[in-house]
């Protein structure tokens, strides 16, 4: 049997240890060796207050997955790709396009492996929607994305400053669902930000979207209490297709609704060992380049202030 890749956290944060800290100790083919952190780690792993840190000690590690905030993510990126290591990025992957691309570009370079994770495409049902919908005629995509922010972001200013996404944070996971499932490209065509007085980042969002000759709807919204929405449904010739519970569940035409427990981080570093062995990449921007076009085409109505 091969060798564990020697694997570093970066970012040890709750995303972190609710979800990539089960998946990698749950992935044979890793052993987390280190975790980067300026206010701690785990308490049986080495951990550093700085990736130069941990560059600097001379104790190996093979890769690195970033669980950083998007904002100054390029730089790790460079930094650990210098240094001979392949790489995994949490989505968003970086602040911009452009830093995407770099990135790409030094990963090339370099030699070495970029895995730009979404995580949501690794529900149980999208590849099967995908299947079943790359044959189908579209007629019309909704996609209703409702979630709690106090909940899933308690207290995390930067959600709503420059760079912090707002409700396109998780609405981005919506995006990297309907990249992967739909035959046709997705595009943005027009788009309403709702933003919250004294914030930067909408709250709320209302955009129109066409996917070949598909009109499409698109709401995020993240003031939502009690049940939550993560909805995407499919209009087609055949009848119409859904996604619910964020990939969850699907229900297809004739068929009784099907659910599955979700899987999405271990299905994650299982893809990123195989993108290691074969020496591969994974760079997929296209759910960030959705929400810059949002951004670009978007009018902007001011909303009652928010606080946490």
């Amino acid at each position: 049997m091969a060798e564990p890749i020697k694997l570093a956290l970066v970012g040890v944060g709750k995303i972190a240890r609710d979800q990539h800290v089960p998946a990698i100790r749950g992935e044979g083919r890793f052993t987390l060796a280190a975790t980067v952190d300026p206010k701690g780690g785990l308490p049986d792993v080495p951990s550093y207050t700085s990736l130069d840190v941990l560059l600097a000690s001379g104790d190996r590690v093979d890769a690195v997955s970033l669980a950083t905030p998007a904002a100054g993510r390029r730089d790790l990126v460079a930094k650990a790709l210098a240094a001979g290591l392949h790489v995994m990025i949490e989505k968003p992957p970086a602040a911009t396009l452009s830093e995407v691309d770099d990135m790409a570009a030094l990963a090339d370079q370099a030699k070495r492996v970029l895995f730009t994770s979404w995580h949501s495409r690794g529900a149980p049902f999208v590849d099967a929607a995908r299947d079943w919908l790359a044959s189908r005629t579209l007629k019309d995509l909704r996609i209703t994305w409702k979630e709690d922010v106090r909940h899933w972001h308690p207290g995390q200013e930067w959600l709503f400053g420059p760079g912090g996404f707002g409700c396109f944070d998780p609405g981005i996971n919506a995006l990297s669902i309907a990249t992967r499932i739909l035959p046709a490209p997705l595009f943005v065509e027009a788009a309403t930000l709702f933003v919250p007085q004294g914030r930067d980042q909408p709250i709320a969002a209302s955009l129109t979207a066409r996917t070949g000759s598909a009109a499409g709807r698109i709401e995020f919204d993240i003031r939502q209490t009690g049940p939550q929405t993560w909805d995407i449904e499919v209009d087609t010739d055949a009848g119409t297709l859904a996604l619910r519970e964020g990939g969850a569940v699907i229900e297809r035409p004739g068929a009784a609704p099907e659910r599955s427990a979700p899987r999405e981080y271990p299905s994650l570093y299982a893809h990123f060992a195989e993108l290691i062995g074969a020496g591969k990449s994974d760079v997929d921007a296209r759910p960030l380049r959705l929400v810059a076009d949002a951004f670009l085409v978007a009018g902007r109505t001011p909303v009652e202030p928010f606080s946490f």
